[in-house]
Protein backbone atom coordinates (compact mmCIF):
# COMPACT_ATOMS: atom_id res chain seq x y z
CA UNK A 1 0.00 0.00 0.00
CA UNK A 2 1.31 3.41 -0.96
CA UNK A 3 1.64 6.35 1.39
CA UNK A 4 -1.18 8.85 0.61
CA UNK A 5 -1.06 11.91 2.91
CA UNK A 6 -4.54 13.24 3.69
CA UNK A 7 -3.53 16.92 3.46
CA UNK A 8 -2.67 16.76 -0.27
CA UNK A 9 -4.73 16.75 -3.47
CA UNK A 10 -3.99 14.29 -6.26
CA UNK A 11 -4.32 14.07 -10.04
CA UNK A 12 -5.42 10.84 -11.71
CA UNK A 13 -2.04 10.90 -13.48
CA UNK A 14 -0.34 10.41 -10.05
CA UNK A 15 0.89 13.93 -9.25
CA UNK A 16 0.25 15.51 -5.83
CA UNK A 17 -0.38 19.14 -4.95
CA UNK A 18 0.17 20.95 -1.63
CA UNK A 19 -1.32 24.42 -1.16
CA UNK A 20 0.80 27.04 0.63
CA UNK A 21 -0.45 30.09 2.56
CA UNK A 22 1.14 32.46 0.00
CA UNK A 23 -1.14 31.12 -2.75
CA UNK A 24 1.49 28.96 -4.44
CA UNK A 25 1.28 25.19 -4.77
CA UNK A 26 4.02 22.59 -4.51
CA UNK A 27 3.85 19.66 -6.92
CA UNK A 28 5.52 16.26 -7.12
CA UNK A 29 4.75 12.65 -7.99
CA UNK A 30 3.01 10.29 -5.60
CA UNK A 31 4.57 7.50 -3.61
CA UNK A 32 2.61 5.07 -5.81
CA UNK A 33 4.15 6.60 -8.96
CA UNK A 34 7.73 6.56 -7.68
CA UNK A 35 7.31 2.92 -6.58
CA UNK A 36 6.02 1.97 -10.04
CA UNK A 37 8.94 3.76 -11.73
CA UNK A 38 11.65 2.29 -9.54
CA UNK A 39 15.00 3.93 -8.82
CA UNK A 40 15.10 7.38 -10.41
CA UNK A 41 18.33 8.33 -12.18
CA UNK A 42 17.39 11.66 -13.85
CA UNK A 43 14.79 14.41 -13.43
CA UNK A 44 14.22 17.22 -15.93
CA UNK A 45 12.50 20.17 -14.24
CA UNK A 46 10.72 23.06 -15.99
CA UNK A 47 12.15 26.57 -16.34
CA UNK A 48 11.09 29.17 -13.76
CA UNK A 49 8.64 31.56 -15.41
CA UNK A 50 7.14 28.94 -17.72
CA UNK A 51 3.36 29.06 -18.06
CA UNK A 52 1.61 25.70 -17.92
CA UNK A 53 -1.87 24.55 -18.87
CA UNK A 54 -3.62 22.00 -16.68
CA UNK A 55 -2.61 18.55 -17.91
CA UNK A 56 0.49 19.81 -19.76
CA UNK A 57 3.70 17.81 -19.37
CA UNK A 58 6.16 19.90 -17.34
CA UNK A 59 8.90 17.48 -16.30
CA UNK A 60 10.43 14.13 -17.15
CA UNK A 61 11.43 11.55 -14.57
CA UNK A 62 13.71 8.78 -15.76
CA UNK A 63 14.27 5.54 -13.90
CA UNK A 64 16.25 2.42 -14.61
CA UNK A 65 12.97 1.09 -16.10
CA UNK A 66 11.55 3.96 -18.17
CA UNK A 67 11.16 7.69 -18.73
CA UNK A 68 7.80 9.24 -17.85
CA UNK A 69 6.27 12.66 -18.29
CA UNK A 70 4.92 14.51 -15.25
CA UNK A 71 1.77 16.58 -15.82
CA UNK A 72 0.61 19.84 -14.26
CA UNK A 73 -2.42 19.16 -12.04
CA UNK A 74 -3.38 22.85 -12.30
CA UNK A 75 -2.61 25.70 -14.70
CA UNK A 76 -0.23 28.45 -13.67
CA UNK A 77 3.29 29.87 -13.78
CA UNK A 78 6.37 28.09 -12.44
CA UNK A 79 7.83 30.15 -9.55
CA UNK A 80 10.45 27.67 -8.25
CA UNK A 81 11.96 24.29 -9.08
CA UNK A 82 13.75 21.78 -6.90
CA UNK A 83 17.36 22.28 -8.03
CA UNK A 84 18.54 19.44 -5.75
CA UNK A 85 16.95 16.88 -8.09
CA UNK A 86 19.64 17.53 -10.74
CA UNK A 87 22.27 15.93 -8.49
CA UNK A 88 20.07 13.66 -6.38
CA UNK A 89 17.00 12.48 -8.35
CA UNK A 90 16.57 9.70 -5.78
CA UNK A 91 15.09 12.30 -3.40
CA UNK A 92 11.80 11.52 -5.13
CA UNK A 93 12.17 7.85 -4.18
CA UNK A 94 13.25 8.67 -0.63
CA UNK A 95 10.77 11.47 0.20
CA UNK A 96 8.18 11.91 -2.57
CA UNK A 97 6.09 14.27 -0.39
CA UNK A 98 9.02 16.12 1.20
CA UNK A 99 12.42 16.91 -0.28
CA UNK A 100 11.37 15.14 -3.51
CA UNK A 101 8.99 17.92 -4.65
CA UNK A 102 9.51 18.97 -8.28
CA UNK A 103 8.16 22.51 -8.69
CA UNK A 104 6.18 25.35 -7.14
CA UNK A 105 3.51 27.04 -9.20
CA UNK A 106 1.42 30.20 -8.91
CA UNK A 107 -1.98 28.85 -10.04
CA UNK A 108 -3.98 30.85 -12.56
CA UNK A 109 -7.23 29.65 -10.91
CA UNK A 110 -8.17 28.18 -7.55
CA UNK A 111 -6.82 24.61 -7.24
CA UNK A 112 -10.24 23.58 -5.90
CA UNK A 113 -11.62 24.10 -9.41
CA UNK A 114 -9.15 21.64 -10.97
CA UNK A 115 -11.12 18.47 -10.21
CA UNK A 116 -8.36 16.90 -8.13
CA UNK A 117 -8.87 13.87 -5.91
CA UNK A 118 -8.74 13.77 -2.14
CA UNK A 119 -6.51 11.20 -0.42
CA UNK A 120 -9.27 8.59 -0.06
CA UNK A 121 -10.27 8.77 -3.74
CA UNK A 122 -6.64 8.72 -4.88
CA UNK A 123 -5.80 5.73 -2.66
CA UNK A 124 -8.72 3.83 -4.23
CA UNK A 125 -7.45 4.74 -7.72
CA UNK A 126 -3.86 3.76 -6.92
CA UNK A 127 -4.91 0.47 -5.33
CA UNK A 128 -7.09 -0.37 -8.35
CA UNK A 129 -4.28 0.36 -10.81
Amino acid sequence: MSNVPADLKYAQSHEWLREHADGTVEIGISDHAQQALGDLVFVEVPAVGRSLAQGEAFAVVESVKAASDVYAPVAGTVVAVNEALAKTPELINQEPYGSGWIMRLKPSAAPAAAGLLNAEAYAALADAG
